[in-house]
């Protein structure tokens, strides 16, 4: 690998990186549960936000990151050296930035804290500024700048905390800036400054607003500040500017001294402290508190809680502890100690998507907050095995956004089971999220063995779009709320098995003019967003096969397990299994829709509250049928050749009802996610899988960027998507996007292909983590561009694909109805130098650490499992195809002995 700018320090995943000021766009993230979302860079900017409508600082992009002069600052000033920032943010410093002997700066960063480390370039003075978001009840940041003298002769200084307070909505930075700014209602008081906008303007409305956005300080041992500069203007003076504000750099006298109250300006949190003089060898430290409160603040009660090194201290402590003990919930070793760190910081990914959502860091400034539907689901992937103790519920609460005509709401709450009708009145249907529910829940029976969980009872989603938004029922009114209700007026309960069968059903039916489900909005693929009318997707035409034969296994499944004959269902749902009643040719499209819209008519207004009780032999015989009729449709008609004799699955159809993939004038077009799902759901076969790999490696590989999610297709396709309309190798437009890439390696280890598999997710890394072209800190990022660099870091799906796929198909540790099954994919590489693989893990409330022992250094493939000891027991092995069962049973037995060893020997396949 190339060498890289950030390394390791020490096995917990720290990482350091000097001179960190030369790479643009680098952030780091800073949050707690209580609602602190922070992203800071090596120069100390960044945002810090509760939310959309709250931000103590200004809302940023990427590219303000480098352009702005608004950050978090802190100054010295001395008589000799005049204005120098601790964190290189100043006029001055920055037009040192490209010339020979720059200051020394550094970044250290680990789970989750941030340090930078400069030296004054003049004089004897290193400053250390450490940032992080503490694990309490409070939405707080802190700050601790740390001087050290490192000379033999005392410098005087004064100091001043500098950090800009916006106070109000990301909507006010463009709309009504100054208005809004009219609001503000500024307080100093013994320890800082306080900004209260007298109202609140943003989509709510006009409000009284109660949230307060403060700054407080003070020197190591709780000394307050002697002064405030708490309006901007006067703070930068006239001509100035952030990082060249008049008052450091003349060093002016204190604006304000305590209990003083302006309104109507920009506010700065200004802090002035004494003039100290700092011994040789000696060191002093400033605490700097910045919080976002629901009402004005009591400061001395503050300063007791935060403003004291000591606190600061054991607050780090606490901080670096609790997200240790989170992330030691699953730690993976191999032959790669560099890769293993890797993965730790990939494994905080999922859960730094349920904390920010998809938006508040830079990159991801599109965002209003909160999740998408497809996020509710594919979250879970991970936290299933991160934060097991909560998935059942957040399951059961998620299938509460299930409408009765198969799509789901599109607007989520900010609490489990929450969802809002569309207060645009434009909603939008997309084609995938049916699917994803299902997968995610079989991962959790397959780790619980809680088939039960399909047997509860949950409500449906209602608002006033009836034929998956097609449609309006003006009879419903919002004062009835957002609950699907029966004719007698009562709220309808179905069975999660119920919400599960009408998702995958309705899609079914849902056919375009060549037999594939329609791709409405989008699929998958948010950009392909303009073939509303006549478009279909292939792509998850296949996967809503899988599934149905999935359903159909799993029904066989609850009766053998449960000793469960029949189930009930709605009796309207009941038409859907039409191979029951009334069987309709699935060749024809006519009668499908003409099905499906019988369906449509009968759920509104309501539904009638009646069920019937079907066999689940005959339910699971009718899913039966649906997904072998769909697997050899998809077969037969969308496999295409390319005149280089080429071949693979089409993916999609376009608003002119024209096959999308294949041999064209400007180039052969070729997508990666038609072919994940054909491979991943056992659509294509044996034969094909080598076909299509071949068809990837020729049209999609690319070794700079790694495995493209299309081939250049030529022009805007505006009868497609707007992907299309953003650069090639950008982004949904041929760049390496990782969650696509990560499902084709999962997709391939599925099926067996584990040395293909291996290359892309060894791909992945290596792109990722060769800092030298990524210029990103360690994780996977959303997608990598034409040029190398990782994009949309942090906040990715591909992050708990990522993770499951190590833990479940590399490691191959996964359930089997509540059983363990262990089934080990790891290429002979991936082995330590002793020939051991290990991975810790929580499995049936219980940590497991798996150790894999191959001493012959056996290639996969070529090994097979031998032997199996739990905690020095002999283990009677009972084999499960190429891995072993081990009974939930015997776990519970030997869980009073607490953790469980498991060591597995390979031997030789003879």
């Amino acid at each position: 690998m190339k060498a890289r700018g950030w390394q390791y320090a020490g096995k917990q995943g720290v990482f350091k990186l000097e001179q960190p000021e030369s790479y643009s766009y680098l952030y780091f993230p800073l949050v707690n549960e209580a609602g602190m979302m922070s992203s800071i860079t090596p120069n100390l900017h960044g945002q810090i936000t509760s939310g959309h409508n709250s931000f103590l600082t200004e809302p940023v992009s990427a590219e303000a990151l480098h352009n702005s002069k608004a950050a978090r600052n802190f100054w010295i000033y001395t008589e000799k050296e005049g204005a120098w920032s601790v964190s290189g943010n100043s006029a001055k410093q920055n037009a040192q930035q490209f010339a020979e002997g720059r200051e020394y700066s550094q970044v250290e960063a680990g789970f989750l804290w941030h340090c930078v480390t400069r030296k004054h370039g003049m004089l004897p003075l290193t400053a250390e500024t450490m940032n992080f978001v503490p694990v309490t009840e409070d939405q707080v940041e802190l700050m601790k700048v740390k001087l050290t003298n490192t000379g033999d002769t005392p410098i005087r200084f004064t100091a001043t905390a500098a950090i800009p307070l916006y106070g109000r909505s990301a909507d006010d930075l463009r709309d009504h800036r100054h208005v809004t700014s009219l609001l503000h209602r500024i307080y100093t008081s013994t320890y800082g400054i306080e900004v209260q906008p007298s109202l609140s303007f943003d989509e709510r409305g006009h409000r009284v607003n109660k949230v307060t956005y403060s700054v407080l300080g003070a020197e190591d041992h709780g000394k307050r500040p002697s002064g405030f500069f708490p309006v901007n203007e006067d703070f930068i003076g006239e001509g100035g500017a952030l990082d060249w504000p008049e008052a450091v750099v003349l060093n002016r006298k204190a604006q304000a001294g305590p209990d003083v109250h302006f309104e109507g300006y920009e506010a700065v949190g200004g802090l002035r402290f004494e003039e100290v003089e700092l011994a040789a060898g000696e060191s002093k430290s400033y605490i700097i508190a910045m919080l976002i409160t629901g009402e004005r603040i009591s400061d001395e009660e503050y300063a007791t809680k935060y403003l004291s090194e000591a606190r600061f201290d054991n607050l780090l402590a606490q901080n670096e502890r609790y997200w240790r003990e989170k992330l030691d919930t699953i730690i993976f070793h191999s032959g790669d100690e560099e890769q293993d760190l890797w993965m730790r910081w990939v494994t905080l990914q999922p859960v730094l998507r349920r904390l920010y959502g998809n938006s508040f860091l830079p990159y991801h400034d599109y965002g209003r907050g909160g999740r998408g539907w497809r996020d509710l689901w594919q979250d879970c992937l991970a936290l299933m095995v991160m934060e097991p103790a909560e998935v059942r519920y957040l399951l059961l609460n998620n299938y509460a956004g299930v409408r009765i005509d198969g799509s789901n709401a599109t607007i989520i709450g900010a609490r489990p089971g929450e969802f809002i009708a569309d207060r645009n009145n434009i909603p939008r249907v997309w084609m995938d999220h049916g699917a994803w529910p299902l997968l995610t829940t079989m991962l959790y029976i397959h780790q619980s063995g809680d088939l039960d969980f399909l047997l509860q009872l949950q409500t449906y989603f209602r608002d006033s779009f009836t034929e998956r938004s097609k449609g309006r029922d003006t009879s419903w009114l919002p004062e009835q709320g957002n609950k699907l209700l029966t004719g007698e007026g009562d709220i309808y309960e179905g069975t999660i098995l119920e919400h599960i069968l009408l998702q995958n059903l309705v899609p079914f039916f849902n056919v375009g003019e060549h037999n594939n489900i329609k791709l409405e909005g989008a699929d998958w693929n948010d950009g392909l967003d303009l073939a509303p009318n006549r478009g279909e997707s292939v792509a998850f035409t296949a996967f809503y096969a899988s599934n149905l034969l999935e359903l159909s296994d799993l029904l066989l499944q609850l009766k053998h397990r449960s000793g469960i004959n029949t189930i009930k269902l709605a009796q309207e749902i009941a038409r859907l299994l039409d191979s029951l009643s009334h069987p309709i040719s699935y060749d024809s499209t006519t009668s499908k829709l003409a099905l499906l819209d019988s369906y449509y008519q009968s759920i509104v207004p309501t539904v009638s509250g009646k069920f019937v009780e079907l066999s689940i032999e005959d339910v699971a015989q009718d899913l039966k049928l649906k997904a072998e009729w769909m697997i050899t449709h998809l077969r037969r008609n969308e496999w295409v050749t390319s005149q280089e004799g080429y071949a693979w699955f089409n993916g999609y159809y376009n608003n002119d009802g024209e096959r999308v993939e294949g041999d064209h004038p400007e180039g052969v077009r070729m997508t990666l996610t038609g072919q994940v799902f054909t491979i991943m759901g056992g659509v294509a076969t044996d034969e094909q899988v080598d076909k299509i790999h071949a068809a990837v490696e020729r049209y999609l590989k690319d070794e700079r960027i790694g495995y493209r999610l299309n081939s250049r297709f030529g022009g805007v396709q505006q009868n497609l998507g707007r992907a299309f309309g953003f650069a090639f190798g950008h982004k949904e437009n041929g760049a390496m996007f990782s969650h696509m890439t990560v499902m084709y390696a999962n997709a391939l280890y599925k099926r067996g292909y584990v040395q293909e598999g291996y290359q892309v997710l060894d791909s992945i890394y290596r792109l990722s983590s060769d800092f030298a072209v990524s210029k990103m800190y360690p994780g996977v990022p959303e997608y990598i561009n034409e040029r190398g660099r990782g994009m949309y870091t942090y906040l990715t799906g591909s992050a708990s694909w990522l993770l499951l796929t190590q833990l479940t198909e590399v490691y191959g540790v996964k359930g089997y109805y509540g059983d363990l099954l262990l089934e080990p994919k790891l290429m002979r590489t991936q082995f330590d130098a002793e020939g051991a693989a290990s991975v810790e893990t929580l499995f049936a409330g219980r940590t497991l650490e798996v150790v894999y022992h191959n001493p012959q250094q056996i290639d996969y493939g070529q090994y097979r499992i031998g032997s199996v000891k739990i905690n020095g027991q002999q283990a009677d092995l009972k084999m499960n195809g190429m891995g072993c069962l081990i009974s939930r049973e015997l776990l519970d037995v030997l869980s009073e002995q607490g953790n469980q060893v498991i060591e597995v020997l390979l031997e030789r396949i003879p």
